[in-house]
């Protein structure tokens, strides 16, 4: 039986033990993820991974966000789908994983992609972009500068990676308009159904998007600020880009 969002149940205590045993967590940081309301947008190969461990780690409320429904073609990568589970629908799949790994936490699904007016969405403490599009992470861009709400957004396609962290509540702090300003879908990026994506790669980026979450939670995330982290797998590198905030930018420098 849970304690409530102000305490932690003798159940939830032992479940979370080695967090509790870590000293950047401890029992205050396990309260503040179990009270921490996130939302995933996509529920994808990215999305997958990346809620199963904030599910895993305690995040209380988890709303997640997608359209689709479940293809044979996703099961080499988005592993919280079974065969079984073909033609169902991704998030109501996605959410009841989520609720059998860890019956503490509440996972809402929205079948619908998102657009950042859905009353769901009151009161949330960060946004996951796991999305496959250039105009949904446009979107969720927007959606996060104009409510000042902390932003993890990741990509994999082939066998390269890239993860950023973003959070316009930090005075002059750069969006992903910044980045990559009015590209379109045209002259964006390609997506696994054109290239074609490894599968633990999305695996790597959805878990270092978790990674990244909690610390945005326990505002521990200051260091990943202004940072693009790139992973070819093909080279077995990791190399990070400094940038900084577009005086430009049409999102976020007003």
């Amino acid at each position: 039986m849970d304690a409530g969002t102000d305490d932690l149940s003798d159940e939830e205590l032992l479940r979370y033990s080695r967090h509790i045993l870590h000293p950047d967590i401890d029992f205050e940081g396990q309260l503040i993820l179990k009270q921490a309301r996130v939302a995933v947008v996509g529920a994808g190969g990215l999305g997958c991974p990346a809620a199963m461990y904030l599910a895993a780690s305690g995040v209380g409320t988890m709303i997640i966000f997608d359209d689709d429904v479940i293809e044979s073609s996703n099961l080499q990568r988005q592993i919280a789908f079974t065969t079984a589970d073909i033609g169902q629908s991704k998030t109501e799949t996605l959410c009841r994983r989520l609720e059998e790994l860890n019956p503490h936490v509440s996972a809402k699904p929205v079948r619908k992609r998102f657009e950042g007016k859905e009353a769901v969405l009151e009161g949330i403490d960060l946004v996951l972009d796991c999305s496959d599009n250039f105009a949904t992470r446009s979107g969720v861009n927007r959606f996060c500068v104009d409510n000042r709400v902390p932003l993890v957004s990741g990509a994999a396609i082939r066998s390269e990676g890239q993860l950023c962290v973003f959070d316009s509540r930090a005075a002059g702090s750069a969006c992903y308009h910044c980045l990559y300003g009015d590209m379109d879908e045209a002259t964006g990026a390609a997506n696994c159904a054109e290239s074609g994506v490894l599968s633990p790669l999305v695996g790597v980026i959805g878990a270092l998007q978790a990674v990244e979450a909690v610390k945005v939670l326990l505002n521990q995330h200051q260091q990943s600020l202004g940072k693009l982290l790139l992973y070819d797998a093909n080279g077995a590198l990791f190399r990070m880009l400094r940038f900084r905030q577009d005086p430009a930018c049409t999102v976020c420098a007003h």
